[in-house]
């Protein structure tokens, strides 16, 4: 394929994308950025064309990833298995991910936390549950642990227990316990935090029930 380049068109279905055409016919494709530095009248070998095709095919992947990014962060596990679902080249995905760290825009220590906050902010849960989610996401178990150093379970299993507490305020105080541990035993909590947590709740609504009366 090696050859002259004759002429670089945009292309009409993909502004994006050049055709470039060698001795006076079409040879390959490239991103425009990819192709910004050729021209007209440049000579190229099958070994250079095969690195534009190679530095093409990252271009195409990275933008690609940028979007499945732009949902929520990544950990690094997860890219590869997003670029792997969709034939990325082992190869490819590698300089992908490569180029993704160096610009902070995946980083699994940031990922962790952002992980674990996101949990205490919304559905609260305990540390075995998230570590077992963030093992899940390929997180190393130093960089789990740092993100759960600061992980309260006492206040995290209260804050889960308020977002089911009223669902269950019309049952009795044997079932209500039953249910609530069961709820927090799910979420992943120890028992020293579910007891704590039900004896509190319980503790409430005696309060409660006196208050009214």
């Amino acid at each position: 394929m090696a050859g002259r380049i004759t002429d670089i068109k945009v292309q009409k279905k993909n502004r994006k994308r050049v055709s470039v055409y060698l001795d006076g016919e079409y040879g390959f494709s490239l991103g425009v950025l990819v192709a910004a530095p050729l021209g007209r009248g440049d000579t190229l070998s099958d070994e250079e064309i095969e690195e534009l095709e190679l530095l093409d095919s990252i271009q195409v992947a990275y933008d690609r990833t940028l979007k499945y990014l732009a949902y929520r962060p990544r950990s690094s596990a997860e890219v590869s298995r997003y670029l792997g679902g969709k034939g990325v080249a082992g190869g490819v995905s590698d300089q992908v991910l490569r180029r993704l760290r160096a610009s902070g825009l995946v980083d699994d220590s940031a990922f962790a936390r952002y992980w674990v906050e996101n949990r205490e902010r919304f559905r609260p849960r305990g540390r075995r549950l998230l570590r077992q989610e963030l093992r899940e996401k390929g997180i190393s178990n130093h960089l789990i642990e740092e993100a759960l150093s600061d992980v309260e379970e006492g206040r995290s299993a209260y804050e889960a227990a308020l977002q089911r507490a009223s669902r269950w305020a019309n049952l009795d105080d044997e079932t209500f316990g039953e249910k609530m541990y069961g709820f927090l035993r799910r979420r992943g909590f120890e028992y020293e935090a579910i007891a704590g947590t039900v004896s509190r709740l319980l503790r409430e609504r005696a309060e409660g029930e006196t208050s009214g009366a």
